[in-house]
Formats: C-alpha cells, structure tokens, sequence
C-alpha cells in the first residue's frame, strides 16, 4: 500500500470523526439493522419448509443487532 497517498500523510486530522459522530453513525446504523431484524424475523415465519434457513434468517438478524448494541454500549462506557 503506497502511504503516500493516504489522506492524513501529514498529520492533519481536520477531517477526523468526533465521538459523537461515531455514536450517530453506529445509531443510525443500528437502527437500519433493527429494521432489517424484524425483516428477517417475519421472513422466517413464513418458511415452513426448510428449518437451516430458518433458524440461520433469525440468527443473522439477531446476531447483526446484538453486535451493533455491544459496539454502542462499549463505546458509550469509554466515553463516560
């Protein structure tokens, strides 16, 4: 990887993410997943006929979740 076309070769963090931004982000993007869980989780209650797909539907979208939340809450303890 050539560095020496990295944006901040030279120190320069004007465009570096506050703590909030970063929270916002994770936020807006939890609640995108939330919204993607419930999707899957009515998806799955319509498959009748293939169990693997089934429980692998509801333990993507609550996996996606669950680690969104953990990032959140981890973040907002160092934060404090």
């Amino acid at each position: 990887m050539n560095h020496d076309l990295d944006y901040d070769r030279d120190g320069d963090r004007e465009d570096a993410l506050t703590p909030e931004k970063v929270m916002h982000q994770l936020q807006t993007n939890l609640d995108k997943e939330e919204e993607m869980m419930r999707s899957y989780l009515m998806l799955a209650e319509h498959i009748h006929d293939n169990d693997v797909l089934k429980n692998r539907l509801v333990n993507f979208a609550e996996g996606n979740a669950k680690r969104s939340r953990q990032l959140i809450d981890e973040l907002s303890q160092e934060h404090q």
